[in-house]
């Protein structure tokens, strides 16, 4: 069944319109897949809610000639201002050739429910692959999470809420939700903080995507605010992080991954913020895409032995 369009209505709309394309060109930057799929098994449509909503999918990405040991998996949470965007678009490609399985995961946006739907529909989707892993051939002590804006925030939280309870639905609930490396692209965190940095979006309308995820203007709701901020739940048993944020974002200041990573850093946990001179919301930087693959590589693959 193909994905709900959502309504655009007025400048925030027309604002959320622009973000969803701009998380599909980056993620299409990386990824540049369809002759290269010949090479890549692709599973598509996989309920992970079964006779869920039509949003609780996700695909598959396994490379056909694969090692003797169970690989690793990066699962990608798409952006989009949690009002659109759609797990199509994804940097698979550049993983699956390094002998990674790559899963792509939807979820249901503002419009279908609001917060914590989101996080618990992520949630579902990693207990799912993990109950899975031996079906699908890859290591289920090995995740990775990989996601921008609206999909860095969401995969900022499935770090840092691990060990919540509260957020834990549906299926699966005898698996763990754990991740064990996380890379944020210029995820949002602190809502109420947003407007008080330079940004093209009204943060505090009552309209706008911070607001509609929540279900009201976010100053009027700061008790809504914190439950949905990654840093609320900062714990030093969190995984590695990855942050990578452009200080010219438009829509997103880099200091909510100041922030974010600020809070990381008092709990010890491991993590590393780059700011990316110049960058807007999105880019395409070979040295950004080695630090990714790097940074998974160190967290999720064995060390290789010396002969």
């Amino acid at each position: 069944m193909s994905d709900k369009k959502p309504r655009e209505n007025g400048r925030f709309g027309k604002i959320a319109a622009i973000i969803a394309g701009v998380c599909v060109l980056t993620a299409a930057a990386y990824c540049q897949q369809p002759t290269r799929l010949r090479r890549v098994g692709l599973i598509k449509n996989v309920e992970y809610v079964p006779g869920g909503h039509e949003r609780q999918k996700l695909d598959i990405y396994r490379p056909v000639e694969r090692g003797e040991s169970p690989p690793p998996l990066i699962i990608w949470v798409h952006g989009g201002a949690w009002q659109g965007g759609s797990k199509e678009n994804c940097p698979a490609w550049r993983f699956t050739k390094r002998g990674y399985i790559f899963a792509s995961i939807n979820y249901r946006l503002s419009q279908h429910a609001v917060f914590p739907a989101q996080i618990e529909d992520c949630k579902a989707a990693v207990r799912y692959l993990r109950a899975n892993a031996g079906k699908y051939g890859f290591d289920p002590n090995h995740f990775g999470a990989w996601g921008a804006s609206a999909g860095g925030h969401l995969v900022a939280l499935l770090g840092t809420t691990g060990d919540v309870k509260e957020f834990e639905k549906g299926e699966n609930l005898n698996v763990s939700s754990r991740v064990q490396a996380v890379c944020d692209y210029f995820g949002p965190t602190d809502f109420t903080l947003i407007s008080r940095f330079p940004s093209t979006m009204d943060h505090n309308a009552p309209d706008s995507p911070e607001a509609k995820l929540i279900g009201g203007p976010i100053q009027e709701n700061k008790d809504k605010c914190k439950r949905a901020n990654p840093i609320t739940y900062v714990t030093k048993d969190d995984p590695p992080f990855l942050i990578v944020h452009g200080n010219k974002d438009p829509l997103v200041p880099h200091n909510q991954s100041e922030i974010l990573l600020e809070a990381l850093k008092k709990a010890k946990v491991e993590a590393k913020l780059h700011i990316v001179e110049g960058g807007g919301h999105g880019f395409k930087d070979p040295a950004i895409e080695k630090m990714v693959e790097d940074f998974f590589d160190s967290r999720l693959k064995p060390p290789k032995k010396e002969r």
